[in-house]
């Protein structure tokens, strides 16, 4: 396959970390020159183009200006880490690659990066273990209206099937880890936590030890790298209706995260108290850490009961346990105190939500 890879939010933590990866040639089966990277302003485009990678600004809700673009870059792959939430800029994509499979006779590929909160109970998700070899959109499609992620994940995958685009949906869990991109190096959930503490001079926990799945950046891309490399060796692989990839490397219980933060926070002098105290409310919890109500014990007091079957399958090896994780917490408050706060539009998206 001759063509070429599109990836959205490539300003992005995800989505920059996956640029990186597929510069520095981590991937022998993905070339350099395949490599199109959309960004919004000028800023990051230039900071982009330093790397040498094929740059594109676009309106991602202008279909036509998109349909132009990846028919003009003869694009066939996109990944998609812009927005989990905001369906608008996923279908024109779709709808380009339906044209560009008309046009080019060959076969297209859409790569949606979806949110582990679209399974949690507290989002309306029915209770019990669920493999993403399972019929997660059977039951993504019953429970659609009472959450906006799962609404997004099921139109995505009816409108590329209606276009004839091959579709896949990834579910990262609790990202970590200082990316490699050249925008946003920054992570969302744990960063805006830490931040708060600071802020706050002080760690706060939900009374519920909640269980909740981790992945390292790294081991993320290692996942989308994993799927475009059996897309290019044209294998075939759980699609569609049938083609969720669930990114669980492994547990953590969030008392074993926020107590030794409390320790290291507290060495650092950035907080008053070495343990970790209970938040005394949601709303006080919400406005330490600036996040609506409704979403504050959706990302940091639920667990999602998942099980990775077709992750695993494509010959996914995490290379970061909870061990290594743990042991390398401090590393995560080094970030944000080199980085300060993250580029990311998580929050907006979840106040627009609301």
């Amino acid at each position: 396959m001759g063509s070429n890879i599109l990836i959205t939010g490539a300003a992005g933590y995800i989505g920059g970390s996956l640029v990186a990866d597929f510069l520095a040639g981590n991937s022998p089966l993905i070339k350099k020159d395949q490599i199109h990277a959309v960004v919004r302003s000028d800023e990051q485009a230039q900071a982009l183009s330093k790397l040498g990678v094929h740059v594109l600004q676009l309106d991602l809700t202008d279909e036509d200006a998109v349909v132009e673009s990846l028919l003009r870059h003869n694009i066939s792959i996109v990944v998609h880490t812009a927005s989990s939430l905001d369906v608008s800029l996923a279908l024109p994509l779709v709808a380009a690659l339906g044209r560009q499979r008309e046009v080019s006779g060959e076969d297209t590929y859409f790569i949606h990066t979806s949110g582990l909160s679209a399974f949690y109970e507290r989002t309306g998700w029915p209770s019990g273990p669920m493999k993403d070899s399972g019929p997660v959109f059977k039951t993504e499609r019953q429970f659609t209206d009472s959450y906006p992620l799962r609404k997004t994940d099921v139109t995505v995958i009816e409108h590329a099937k209606d276009r004839g685009v091959t579709s896949f949906i990834v579910v990262p869990s609790t990202v970590y880890g200082k990316g490699s991109g050249a925008w946003n190096q920054l992570s969302v959930i744990l960063p805006i936590y830490i931040k708060g503490c600071i802020s706050n001079k002080s760690v706060h926990k939900f009374p519920e030890n909640a269980k909740v799945s981790g992945v390292h950046v790294s081991d993320l891309t290692a996942l989308y790298t994993k799927i475009i490399e059996k897309v290019l060796q044209k294998e075939t692989l759980p699609s569609g209706t049938e083609g969720y990839y669930f990114a669980l490397a492994h547990d953590i219980l969030w008392w074993d995260i926020l107590d030794p933060l409390a320790e290291a926070l507290h060495a650092r002098g950035l907080v008053t108290e070495s343990k970790a105290q209970i938040w005394p409310n949601v709303e006080t919890a919400a406005e330490s850490l600036g996040i609506p109500v409704p979403y504050v014990q959706i990302l940091w007091n639920s667990e999602a009961n998942l099980v990775t079957e077709n992750t695993y399958k494509l010959g996914w090896k995490p290379q970061w346990n909870t061990e290594r994780f743990l042991q390398h917490l401090d590393d995560e408050i080094e970030a944000v105190q080199e980085l300060g706060t993250a580029k990311s539009s998580l929050v907006a998206s979840l106040s627009q939500s609301t």
